[in-house]
């Protein structure tokens, strides 16, 4: 299955082969001897239990999620609503949904809910928050970021989520620094459907899109979903243009099953990831310190081949291959950002990547234990290239980073406690070929994980793990925000950073399960070494700045509930207080962009085909820069939304931000102490509609 992938990458990149002969030959021996221990430990159950003669049911394929934490599994994670999911989504940008749990906020570079948005968990930004579809890593390995903006409505063709909060279990890519966000492809075992759906708002805020689901027809399956979204904008030429697909496609059989999923997107944007002067938003909140001239395009596609095999009742064996491909660009105006007057001419920052891998898993589940172990490698090489209007092509340069993993995951059942260890060692590479020269970075992490869970009763648990894991720094980071590798007078490169940084999680949480009422309250106390935080500056190319401290700890108390007053009334919470504290050199601060408290509160009304919803959001003060000198305001948020369903019809009407509250969510703060921010939209309307046939 694998060895496509290498006669790929030695045909394009036979260099880079010869650099990293050891990995890759460290990832084969990894899977040859976990294959071998799979092999001989099927052999040993199948000579035990008869039942593995059983055929397996097309229900076989929920297999692939092996990273999905479960009831019993010792860490704070939650599954949100598919349900009230669907009903909230309009195509806007995954973070805002998000933004509905414990510990994250949200904040939108155009001030509307479509366009780039970014979002934080537990204070940590979303470099640090691994994200997945079905295993597959979606955080781009160079600077370690996860995009939906590149995959427009890809909320509309998920079929489950699960957030884990602090290190939680074991997963492929970008380290669990803060937590994951972990995505999973449409369940191809649904009821065959057409599904068509609209919607229309303020900004110009549009959406169309269409959907077909084919069912499991002789042992195949089908799902295709196209979409296209735009946006005006809420702050001036701040526009979004954003195609997509997705196709999924399935094989059955006795005891294996086959899964293709294909997701490709399109988008094109007016710019506006630079904050507005105050001086500047007091005689007009809609303004844009972007230029006009200021757009991008990027186009990113993916394929990724699922296998599943069953060769017992006990055993599951789980492997996968993906390939990535991104291809766009962005102008920058240097005038403009250096506070001259813009003469039009632009800067463009072009990018090519490829990002291929494979993940091999194997599952064996008998009497009181449950033990998972696999591996991963993946190689990933981007373009760079710096063009100037004027004076033509400046640079080009390519960054590769490579890494390869294994794990091991065991579960112990012992009456009413759930054991729980997880050891993972991974290793990460990354060269640079351009002007300058850059000896390969190397980086090796292991990664141990442990915790108990106690069941009081059938409706009660309790439950407290403690795990530890380590991240390289970003191309980004290292660089000093640079697109291309400076150098110094003699010649030598610039590096500002090349350690990684390192977390202790504790986690600690009480859950309740009952007919009408659910709730999980934890708290947390993580401790970071060499931490990389944002200092609240933005570098030339639009990417936040960080600097390293020696010491920082983060800790909190979170809380989601859901109660069910009767058959039409529901009340949910989503709560979360974090304290959390840098030193550095004598000195105590708090790192930028950590509100203290966030409090979301929903209220639902169902009456017949009646839905109606409201609402509130308080968002605590927090800093925008290193200093603590400058902060943004707390600020309360009331949105409402009707749903109307007749049949197949669903029609629904959304309106958000009631109050017209006027509010910031991120910002900074210049060398001569000025401050920026990123104004978010007033009251603002969208009607959707939906039709199934």
């Amino acid at each position: 299955m694998y060895f496509p992938i290498l006669c790929y990458f030695y045909n394009k990149y036979p260099e880079r082969l010869v650099d990293y002969k050891k990995d890759i030959l460290l990832a084969m021996r990894l899977n040859i001897t976990l294959c071998v221990l799979s092999l001989l430990a099927v052999n040993k159950v199948q000579a035990q239990d008869t039942a593995s003669r059983r055929t397996d049911t097309t229900q076989r394929l929920n297999e692939v999620i092996i990273y999905q934490a479960n009831k019993t599994t010792p860490v704070t994670f939650q599954n949100l609503d598919m349900k009230r999911i669907r009903e909230k989504n309009i195509g806007q940008e995954p973070s805002f949904l998000l933004s509905e749990t414990p510990s994250i906020t949200v904040y939108s570079d155009a001030g509307s809910q479509q366009g780039y948005s970014y979002y934080r968990l537990r204070g940590i930004d979303q470099t640090r928050i691994n994200t997945t579809l079905d295993g597959m890593p979606l955080n781009e390995p160079e600077d370690q970021g996860a995009y939906f903006s590149n995959y427009p409505d890809i909320l509309n063709s998920v079929s489950r989520i699960q957030i884990q909060r602090g290190v939680g279990t074991t997963k492929n890519g970008a380290a669990s620094y803060a937590g994951s966000v972990q995505l999973f492809s449409p369940d191809l075992t649904d009821s065959s459907a057409v599904t068509v759906g609209g919607g229309y708002g303020s900004y110009n805020s549009f959406r169309v899109f269409g959907e077909y689901k084919s069912g499991i027809k002789g042992r195949k399956a089908l799902y295709v979903r196209a979409s296209q979204v735009y946006t005006d904008g809420y702050k001036e030429h701040a526009f979004n243009n954003s195609q997509s697909v997705f196709a999924s496609g399935g094989l059955f059989y006795d005891k294996s099953a086959w899964k293709i999923n294909i997701m490709a997107g399109h988008q094109q944007n007016g710019m506006a990831w630079l904050p507005v002067a105050d001086t500047i938003i007091a005689k007009n909140r809609k303004a844009n310190a972007n230029s006009k001239a200021e757009k991008d395009e990027f186009f990113q596609g993916l394929v990724q081949l699922q296998q599943v095999w069953r060769p017992s009742s006990h055993a599951n064996i789980t492997s996968g291959i993906y390939y990535t491909y991104l291809k766009g660009g962005y102008g920058f105006d240097g005038n403009n950002f250096a506070g001259l007057p813009s003469t039009g001419e632009l800067f463009h920052y072009n990018f090519r990547s490829h990002f291929a891998g494979f993940f091999s898993n194997y599952t064996l589940t008998h009497n009181k234990t449950k033990w998972t172990t696999g591996v991963h490698a993946s190689w990933y090489t981007r373009q760079h290239k710096g063009v100037d209007d004027v004076l033509g092509e400046l640079y080009r340069n390519s960054g590769y980073k490579s890494e390869a993993s294994a794990y091991s995951k065991l579960e112990y059942y012992l009456d009413r406690f759930t054991l729980y260890a997880d050891l993972q060692y991974r290793y990460a590479t990354f060269n640079y070929k351009g002007s300058v020269d850059l000896e390969r970075l190397n980086w090796q992490f292991l990664n141990p994980k442990a915790g108990v869970n106690y069941a009081i009763n059938n409706q009660w648990s309790v439950y407290y793990s403690i795990g530890r894991t380590g991240r390289e720094p970003t191309r980004n980071d290292i660089f000093g925000g640079s697109d291309d590798l400076a150098a110094d007078s003699s010649s030598k490169p610039i590096i500002y950073n090349r350690d990684a940084e390192y977390v202790t999680d504790q986690e600690l949480g009480v859950k309740l399960n009952t007919q009408r009422f659910t709730a999980q309250l934890n708290g947390y106390y993580m401790r970071f070494h060499n931490e990389i935080v944002l200092n609240g500056q933005i570098g030339p190319n639009g990417l936040v700045l960080t600097d390293n401290v020696e010491r920082s700890t983060r800790a909190g108390v979170e809380l989601y509930a859901a109660y069910q007053l009767n058959k039409n009334l529901s009340l949910i919470n989503n709560s979360s207080y974090n304290h959390s504290v840098i030193k550095e050199q004598h000195s105590t601060f708090r790192p930028v962009l950590t509100p203290e408290l966030i409090l979301n509160q929903e209220v639902v009304y169902q009456q017949q085909r009646w839905l109606l919803g409201v609402s509130g959001r308080y968002q605590g003060s927090s800093y925008i820069d290193f200093a603590n000198t400058a902060d943004i305001n707390s600020y309360v948020l009331l949105n409402a939304r009707a749903q109307y369903t007749l049949g197949r019809y669903i029609v629904s009407l959304f309106v958000n931000n009631l109050t017209n509250a006027r509010y910031y969510n991120n910002g900074s703060v210049d060398a001569s102490g000025n401050r920026s921010y990123f104004v978010q939209a007033p009251t603002n309307v969208y009607v959707a509609f939906k039709y199934t046939f």
